[in-house]
């Protein structure tokens, strides 16, 4: 049977647990969405509780990580997503992705909209990778893509 949560506290908590097992046990979230059988950023953002596990999922993770029954059932609740309750973010990682929003939020949407229509990109028909590569001019850069199915507006 499918169960929704209804306020974030008991993913909070669970995030929290899984956080410090993964710690403990020295295992990378590469090695956690291996156990999963899915993505590493669909396996890190369900464990983080922004998505449910599968069953099959959510118990090879809770006994990687030495979680309990009750944590691994927690695990395939729907949960109430949002990582940044309603204010600015303040680490620094964060921060970045908030301010790229603001700077490029609107050159985003009318580029979206100018090559879609009116409508919107799903953040549920998604896939997100992130790579880092090489700079030509030294260092290294973040390859982050975002791809979402795009969900037209429509008028009723």
């Amino acid at each position: 049977m499918v169960h929704a949560q209804f306020e974030q506290s008991a993913r909070e908590a669970l995030a929290a647990k899984a956080v410090e097992a993964k710690t403990i046990k020295d295992l990378s979230w590469k090695q956690i969405a291996q156990a999963s059988g899915l993505s590493v950023a669909f396996t890190t953002a369900a464990v983080l509780g922004q998505h449910p596990l599968p069953e099959k999922s959510a118990k090879a993770v809770a006994e990687l990580l030495g979680l309990d029954d009750d944590a691994a059932t927690l695990l395939q609740t729907i949960p109430v997503r949002g990582s940044m309750p309603n204010r600015i973010p303040t680490d620094p990682t964060m921060y970045r992705f908030y301010e790229m929003l603001q700077v490029y939020g609107t050159t985003l949407k009318a580029l979206i909209h100018e090559e879609f229509g009116d409508g919107i990109i799903s953040a549920i028909n998604f896939r997100l990778d992130v790579k880092k590569v090489a700079d030509p001019e030294g260092g290294e850069r973040a390859v982050i893509t975002l791809d979402g199915k795009y969900l037209p507006t429509k008028p009723f």
